[in-house]
């Protein structure tokens, strides 16, 4: 069913206002409960960042392989030439997985590991085995696995002939998915087609931080969002016609999106501000494809409006035709979201000279200054973002079915054991996302937490890790051995979330005895004259003893 498209700011300004006004003991106050019985609990990785063997068995070279090998491009020129190792310590992934009692696992296939030159043409059958024996191997310790099908790693071949800015590349990754469902679609049953599609077109093609390394910040962008749009819509599509009858599989796209607070939330210009970053980040990807196939009116006038100033003839954002938006709206069984901090953002007038993304927006964001720091930069530990965020998802795209796609901490790569900082990032996230789940009626379906192990962390290389699992680089062997944060995570599992303690029961139920005694001494037998009086009374005292009792079953 097809939404309207966004007003400007949004409905969902309501999130704002029902969460903004919150007092700082409000925000931080714990709740204690548990997700339903079917919850995801996962944990994640991707191909680059493990798997290692980058040349192993006829695999071709990735935009990251060439990336790293070029020196002064990552710190201590790292690269995931071995990374982990995983190619190689299958098995010893798969005990990890099966020691945390995880009900699904979310990896990458690696694009030039099955096609090296990234088409059909180049199939590497070593390559497609390895990819068998993980699935299998999760199956066969009842894990579900849970395939991004591309994580940023693009064969160089295909970057050759223009990357993502190259229209042909939605024809070229139809194929790749559509092989991909037919090799292993008999058993997997949970698909992302791209992984922070914002990311490629920001970081990739507007800044240049990541590979391919394009700087044009007005124009490259637009275009390879586009582009992967389409080409999303395209192998959802195939899925649909192809395999979803006999697969019954689900497919969707791994989206990132910050929780935007307004810097005043009683003035209206921050708070569409606010509205508006989250339209240009997450709006940008989600509303065409969970809305009405368009973007989002706030970036079509900011875009448009900047472009007409800029004296050129037509809007630097590509617009769809109706047969477009027709084909893209609605392609997503299920809203996955990566999410990891939140920032605060107020209004200011971008410039017009040079073309920008960033200057589009006509908004500055800065870190919220009253939470925990991080050892990556501008990630900042704001819990409670994530309960808004979830909120605003339900209230802009139709209250979906939720998977938190990407969550996680960076701590400094020494951190064997005692990484309680994690501890207290995924006590506190987990928790938010019980609130939104209890307390605000938001569908949320699973939970990935980011990552399995230390590994290759783009840009940082092997600077910090977001690991449950320290993996020591320096041994050839790559050794894993569980933090802290590792057992942490094992209870939450097994307990599903946080059930009340002990300790507090005893208190919760002691407040309920009472209130039983109270409704007692009200319905004192004397109070009561004729037989039809007393009659309702046992009825009432009856009841009062049924909810006392329905308290004190365990909820655990």
């Amino acid at each position: 069913i097809a939404l309207p498209p966004s007003e400007v700011p949004s409905k969902s300004k309501v999130v704002w206002e029902k969460f903004s006004h919150h007092s700082k003991f409000q925000r931080k106050l714990y709740h204690f409960g548990t997700f339903p019985q079917d919850f995801s609990w996962g944990v994640s990785s991707s191909a680059y960042q493990i798997e290692g063997g980058w040349d192993a068995d006829g695999k071709g070279p990735s935009i990251w392989d060439v990336f790293t090998q070029t020196p002064g491009n990552t710190p201590a020129d790292a690269t995931g030439d071995v990374a982990c190792d995983s190619y190689n310590r299958l098995d010893e992934d798969l005990y990890m997985l099966r020691a945390l009692r995880v009900k699904s696992y979310r990896f990458s296939l690696s694009w030039s590991r099955i096609f090296p030159d990234g088409t059909r043409s180049s199939m590497n059958q070593k390559g497609v085995d390895y990819y068998n024996r993980l699935i299998n191997g999760l199956l066969a310790n009842k894990i579900t696995p849970m395939v991004t099908i591309y994580h940023w790693d693009l064969p160089q071949a295909l970057q050759d002939r223009g990357g993502w800015e190259n229209v042909d590349m939605i024809d070229i990754f139809n194929d790749y998915c559509d092989f991909c469902f037919a090799t292993f679609g008999d058993r997997v049953k949970l698909w992302m087609t791209i992984n922070q599609p914002h990311s490629i077109a920001w970081l990739g093609y507007g800044l240049g931080t990541i590979p391919p390394s394009i700087k044009n910040p007005g124009i490259s962008p637009y275009i390879v969002a586009h582009n992967l749009i389409k080409a999303h819509a395209k192998a959802y599509h195939t899925y649909d016609d192809k395999y979803r009858t006999s697969q019954g599989g689900l497919v969707s796209i791994a989206l990132n999106a910050d929780w935007i607070e307004p810097k005043d939330v009683n003035v209206l210009r921050e708070v569409r501000a606010a509205d508006r970053a989250l339209q240009f980040q997450l709006g940008w990807f989600a509303h065409p494809i969970f809305k009405n196939g368009d973007y989002p009116d706030a970036m079509k006038w900011q875009v448009g409006n900047k472009s007409e100033l800029q004296d050129l003839s037509e809007s630097r954002l590509p617009s769809f035709t109706e047969e477009e938006k027709n084909y893209i709206k609605g392609t997503a069984d299920m809203f996955c979201i990566n999410h990891y901090t939140t920032k605060i953002a107020s209004h200011v007038t971008g410039q017009l000279s040079p073309y920008s993304y960033e200057q589009d927006r006509d908004l500055s964001e800065t870190e919220e200054s009253d939470s925990p720091t991080t050892d990556i930069k501008n990630q900042r530990a704001v819990a409670w973002g994530l309960r808004r965020l979830l909120n605003w998802i339900k209230e802009e795209y139709g209250n979906p079915q939720i998977y938190i796609a990407e969550n996680g901490v960076a701590t400094k790569s020494s951190t064997m054991w005692d990484d309680s900082t994690r501890v207290f990032y995924y006590k506190t996230y987990i928790d938010e996302a019980l609130k939104a789940y209890e307390l605000d009626g938001v569908r949320v379906n699973g939970y990935i937490a980011t990552s399995l192990m230390d590994s290759f962390e783009w840009l940082n290389g092997y600077k910090v890790g977001f690991g449950l699992h320290h993996v020591d680089f320096s041994n050839t062997n790559r050794p894993r051995t569980p933090k802290y944060s590792a057992h942490f995570y094992y209870y939450v599992i097994k307990d599903n979330g946080f059930p009340r303690p002990d300790d507090e029961k005893i208190y919760y139920y002691e407040k309920y005895i009472n209130q039983v005694l109270k409704g007692i001494q009200v319905l004192s037998w004397n109070t009561f004259k004729t037989r039809a009086e007393r009659k309702t009374k046992c009825s009432k005292m009856f009841y009062c003893l049924l909810v006392f009792l329905k308290r004190l079953r365990p909820r655990n």
